[in-house]
């Protein structure tokens, strides 16, 4: 009696539906997809999209260690990307019933070809068509967005890329949070000391290429009377010319800066009760160079 009911718990089991570990209401139905690379290995963490038929997202998200994903939605018709770095994104459609599996099975993403290299020689940064930024989160507050307006910088492209240099130079009274009381602050003495330290320099000679249009540029920073290595996350974004045809290449970089690597000290403002931002700033790049003439 008790192997006859083992026996047939366990063909309940195996007949379970997929659809069983993804709760849905009457009106959704399941999408799923396995992302593999070009030997049938798993893309982990590729980014996906499904949106409707007028172009909006519905859900978005990244794939399991298995490069799967499986997401319910409402029954319709939908708009499928997938894309990972080096790789060329995917696109697909699919109908989705209503509690009913839609599967994709295995889609293989095909290896991208890396944006072309700008030319051996110098460039020069474009500051109309490129922006210094930085965001910083306000003592027990909302976040603060600001910019420098005033920077400049060259590029010497080698030969092999990987033996490159830069410079770059801001002006650090050009900081702009868009409050000119907050600016004042920021310049003054508690914080940039634009009087004795008037600019932020960035020199570099190790470019390291990640794969794909991913670079790490290393070089010391700068700041305050105090200089630090910091590494750019960098993404090559390609060539491209200008309105008059010039040629120019473009890229966008990020890193996060530690105020107590450079001496300007939050904890001693504090005390004293000024509001101040907090402790990491994260700076982002979005810049366009053009050879130099």
């Amino acid at each position: 009696m008790i192997g006859r009911w083992l026996g047939s718990r366990t063909n309940r089991v195996q007949r379970t539906s997929p659809l069983a570990a993804v709760q849905t209401p009457p009106s959704a139905g399941v999408l799923s997809c396995r992302v593999l690379d070009p030997v049938n290995e798993p893309v982990r963490n590729a980014e996906f999209a499904v949106s409707d038929t007028m172009g909006r997202r519905v859900v978005s998200g990244g794939t399991d260690p298995y490069g799967s994903f499986v997401t319910a939605v409402p029954a319709g018709e939908y708009r499928l990307a997938v894309s990972a770095e080096g790789y060329t994104p995917y696109r697909a459609s699919a109908t989705v019933g209503e509690n009913a599996l839609a599967s994709l099975g295995d889609v293989t993403l095909q290896v991208a070809q890396p944006p072309e290299l700008p030319a051996p020689g110098d460039w020069e940064i474009e500051p109309t068509h490129s922006s210094i930024g930085f965001t910083a989160r306000h003592i027990g507050l909302a976040r603060i967005h600001g910019r420098f307006n005033s920077f400049a910088g060259v590029i010497r492209i080698a030969e092999q890329i990987e033996q490159s240099a830069m410079h770059v130079v801001i002006d650090a009274a050009s900081i702009d949070t868009g409050v000119g009381m907050r600016d004042d602050h920021l310049r003054s003495g508690d914080f940039l000391d634009v009087r004795r330290f008037p600019t932020l320099e960035f020199y570099s000679e190790r470019f390291v290429h990640k794969g794909g249009s991913r670079w790490a540029i290393t070089g010391a920073l700068s700041l305050h009377g105090v200089t630090r290595t910091v590494t750019l996350d960098t993404e090559y974004l390609g060539l491209g010319n200008g309105m008059e045809g010039e040629a120019r290449a473009a890229c966008r970089a990020a890193t996060e800066l530690h105020r107590d690597d450079f001496t300007v000290s939050w904890q001693t403002m504090l005390a004293r009760g000024i509001a101040v931002v907090g402790p990491s700033i994260r700076v982002e790049l979005d810049v366009q160079v053009v050879p130099r003439g």
